[in-house]
């Protein structure tokens, strides 16, 4: 395990996430709890990228439960279906949102909150558990890069928790 993480200034988002993969592996490795685990990757996120919010949402019922976050107090439950977290647990797919006020139906949990990715947690029968949340507080601040490693280490967590 891992304590303390090594972040690579001056260096693209591309070249972070990169050099993050193997520390994420690190830290989640030996860990089997998902309190724990999803705790520290929203540690991991925040710090490394300084996003206004990252967080998790469990899915209970026909609602997603507030999990483990860093960042502002956060909305509690939101509906299946509702704001950007309920869509993309309904789509069962990722959501980049460039702005979110331009996003039907969106929450606003927070203000500062301008842009946001949210990716679905799937065990590997593709039953969706949760949600990674990401808000940021710059417009258009998530892209394809972000969606390609977040889900890989969505991927990790799972493994790591669930399998």
């Amino acid at each position: 395990m891992t304590e303390a993480l090594h972040i690579p200034t001056n260096s693209s988002r591309e070249e972070k996430y990169r050099a993050l993969t193997p520390q994420l592996r690190a830290l989640l490795s030996g860990e089997t709890d998902a309190t724990a685990n999803a705790a520290n990757f929203t540690a991991l996120v925040h710090q490394a990228f300084c996003f206004h919010w990252v967080g998790f949402y469990w899915v209970r019922g026909e609602e997603l439960v507030l999990g483990p976050f860093q960042g502002p107090i956060a909305c509690t439950r939101i509906p299946k279906g509702k704001g950007v977290c309920g869509s993309a647990w309904l789509q069962n797919a990722t959501l980049i949102v460039p702005d979110v006020e331009q996003f039907p139906g969106h929450i606003a949990c927070s203000a500062l909150s301008k842009s946001e990715i949210v990716l679905p947690m799937r065990k590997k029968s593709g039953e969706v558990i949760g949600v990674l949340d990401i808000d940021s507080a710059t417009l258009n601040d998530f892209n394809e890069i972000d969606r390609d490693f977040l889900e890989s280490w969505l991927e990790l967590l799972v493994e790591a928790c669930y399998e």
